[in-house]
């Protein structure tokens, strides 16, 4: 397979109305659960949404943190004999995250304080995470193709030896 077929394979695509949707499964999520935030975030670090609260203009790099923090996680399943961990929890003083496996390849982190419980967050996320996944399998079966033509990472690779 090539590098592009892969690249074309690997990404999601998302259009207005699949945000949307998914931006309103997270809303119904926040009202019921009483969490303060939600990161959409994919298994590469990329931000897909946010909803509720900002998290002060950090959230590219929460996103990145939250993908690595997986992935490490993931690794130390392996090594206990596991497949990977689906669910991961850290609790501050003051705030604590939920981060949550969605499909194979969406992380929900879900931010929450004192005005609710974990117990509350995780009996709704669970909810909201199966309605998520069936968004994002929707999304992932359609055929998409966003334009990137034929040789695109040659030629991109190309550009930046020149470049270089």
């Amino acid at each position: 397979m090539s590098k592009d077929q892969e690249l074309r394979e690997d990404r999601l695509v998302f259009y207005e109305n699949d945000i949307e949707r998914l931006d309103s499964e997270i809303d119904s999520f926040l009202e019921l659960s009483k969490a303060r935030c939600v990161l959409l975030v994919d298994r590469d670090g990329h931000l897909v949404t946010r909803r509720g609260e900002s998290v002060r203009d950090h959230e590219e790099t929460i996103s990145a943190l939250i993908a690595g923090s997986f992935a490490a996680t993931k690794e130390m399943a392996r090594l206990l004999g596991e497949n990977e961990f689906a669910i991961l929890f850290h609790q501050g003083t003051r705030d604590s995250i939920q981060l949550q496996l969605i499909g194979n390849r969406t992380l929900m982190a879900a931010l929450f304080d004192g005005r609710t419980n974990l117990g509350m967050v995780r009996f709704y996320a669970q909810e909201s995470g199966e309605r998520i996944a069936e968004v994002l399998a929707e999304v992932q079966a359609e055929d998409r193709d966003p334009g990137l033509a034929d040789g695109f990472g040659e030629d991109a690779e190309s550009a930046l030896d020149q470049l270089f």
